[in-house]
């Protein structure tokens, strides 16, 4: 079964988001108003590991949520810009680490059923220290985490963000039982 777009109305526009209002026919439902969220800018993540086997993540808290948690380096890509140049970027300004290698890890639709949103995730390795994190405002803590204790971050809920979870998850789990 497939919906049947017949328009849509801009709700609401910003540098981040944009909302409409969709008038789609449903199969067996019959046609609707259905709210659809697109994304001007490209969302990337990485999984950044580093030869001791160790994860680089960061420690911050999301004021929407109210909860602290750890996640790993993400960001936008600028329009035009390459994700994987931009997942560079977004490492080296929120860590203070530059990669030295930047390799697709995976892709996914974080909200199929409302939005465009699709996150690009990169395994970034062979990165070096430049200096302190540019931006500051990105979290508390910067930290190198065993394997061991990202799992147990894992499924203790202490990764809450979404994007992390995933690419962290995707990692540990189908990208090595594929190589």
């Amino acid at each position: 079964m497939e919906w049947q777009s017949h328009g849509r109305r801009r709700v609401y526009t910003s540098p981040y988001v944009d909302v409409w209002l969709d008038d789609v026919d449903i199969p067996g439902i019959g046609r609707v108003d259905h709210h659809v969220i697109t994304m001007p800018k490209a969302s990337v993540t990485s999984v950044v590991t580093n030869d001791a086997g160790q994860f680089l993540l960061l420690y911050r808290h999301r004021f929407i949520t109210g909860r602290w948690g750890w996640e790993v380096p993400a960001g936008w890509a600028e329009p035009g810009e390459d994700p994987a140049a931009a997942i560079g970027r977004e490492v080296e300004e929120e860590t203070g680490w530059r990669p030295g290698s930047v390799a697709p890890l995976v892709e996914y639709d974080a909200l199929a059923g409302i939005s465009t949103m699709r996150f690009r995730s990169f395994h970034v390795t062979g990165c070096e220290y430049v200096g302190e994190p540019s931006d500051q405002s990105e979290s508390s803590r910067v930290a190198w985490l065993p394997e061991a204790e990202v799992v147990r971050l894992l499924t203790g809920g202490e990764i809450p963000d979404g994007p992390s979870l995933a690419a962290l998850s995707y990692f540990l789990g189908p990208h090595r039982l594929a190589r």
